[in-house]
C-alpha cells in the first residue's frame, strides 16, 4: 500500500467542527498588513480581499471576501459587490499570468448545506483547473494531491495581484 503523507491537513481536520467565537474571514484582514503573508491575504481592496485557501482544492485557489461579515449576499452594497466581482477578474488575471491554468471553476457556496465550510460570511471561491489534474486517487482514495506549496503559490501570485491594474474585467486585460 502507497502512503500519502499530508500531516498539515491534521490542522484542518482537527478544527473543522470547532466553534470559534471570532469569524477567520474578519481576523485575518485585521491584523496588521506585514502579516499579510502569513495570513495568505494577496490583496486588500477598499471593500474586499483575496485570501488563498489555506486548504485548497487545488494549487492557486483564492478566495474573495467582502470585509462586511455577512451571510447574504443581497446584504452587500453596489460598491462592494462591483468590487467582488472586479477582484474575481483581477484574480483570475494573475491567476492565468502566474500559473497558466486550462480553466477555472467560479463559484459561492450560500449556506452549510450548499457546501459552505464558512456560511457565516459570505466568499467566492476561483480554483484554476489543470488538463489531468484528477485521476484516481481522488476518485479512489478521496484524497487530493496538491503539487506546489502554499508559500510557492503565493509568492507566485502576488506580484502579479499587485500589478494588474484598470477594469479587470474587459477585453484589454485578458492575455
Amino acid at each position: 500500500m502507497n502512503r500519502l503523507w499530508a500531516p498539515w491537513r491534521m490542522k484542518y481536520i482537527q478544527d473543522i467542527d470547532k466553534d470559534d467565537d471570532e469569524c477567520i474571514f474578519c481576523k485575518k484582514p485585521s491584523q496588521p498588513i506585514d502579516k499579510d503573508r502569513d495570513n495568505l491575504i494577496l490583496f486588500r481592496g477598499k471593500k474586499c480581499f483575496v485570501l488563498m485557501n489555506l486548504f485548497p482544492y487545488n494549487n492557486g485557489h483564492l478566495m474573495i471576501i467582502p470585509y462586511e461579515h455577512t451571510s447574504d449576499i443581497l446584504s452587500l452594497d453596489k460598491e462592494t459587490s462591483d468590487e467582488l466581482w472586479e477582484l474575481l477578474c483581477k484574480s483570475r488575471t494573475a491567476l492565468s499570468k502566474a500559473l497558466k491554468p486550462d480553466a477555472f471553476n467560479i463559484g459561492m457556496n450560500i449556506g452549510r448545506v450548499a457546501g459552505a465550510g464558512i456560511d457565516q460570511h459570505v466568499h467566492m471561491h476561483i480554483v484554476p483547473r489543470w488538463n489531468g489534474d484528477t485521476n484516481f486517487i481522488g476518485v479512489i482514495g478521496e484524497t487530493k494531491v496538491i503539487s506546489q506549496a502554499l508559500w510557492e503559490t503565493y509568492d507566485s501570485l502576488f506580484p502579479h495581484l499587485q500589478t494588474v491594474k484598470g477594469n479587470f474585467c474587459d477585453e484589454e486585460s485578458k492575455l
